[in-house]
């Protein structure tokens, strides 16, 4: 299984490369993760900033997510081949507290 995961990796980034940032992004998200972890947690938004938007499933998973935070940022950056400055995670049903800026083309309310 790990080597199948490798080869996503290596491999992602170019067979995505005519989607949008936040569809290369969301497609590498459970190759970056696991899909255990990937389910824990949904991409909401790309902001202009290059910051990537995440809500968590509950306060239980916030932890192991702030944990990966870097290794999830590169793995994400360097699989989708998108530049991304930071990663904020936000516990579903909680306020939004980031100022909110014009989104870069994505966000999930505009992909559906």
């Amino acid at each position: 299984m790990q080597n199948m995961r490798d080869f996503f990796r290596s491999n992602l980034g170019r067979s995505l490369r005519d989607m949008s940032e936040f569809d290369r992004l969301s497609a590498a998200w459970p190759v970056a993760c696991g899909s255990t972890l990937a389910s824990r947690a949904e991409l909401t938004e790309l902001t202009t900033e290059r910051v990537l938007h995440l809500t968590v499933a509950s306060q239980e998973w916030m932890l192991p997510f702030l944990q990966m935070r870097t290794a999830l940022q590169n793995d994400l950056a360097r699989i989708a081949s998108v530049r991304l400055t930071g990663i904020h995670f936000e516990v579903k049903g909680t306020k939004k507290i980031w100022n909110k800026q014009t989104p870069a083309s994505t966000s999930k309310k505009s992909a559906t």
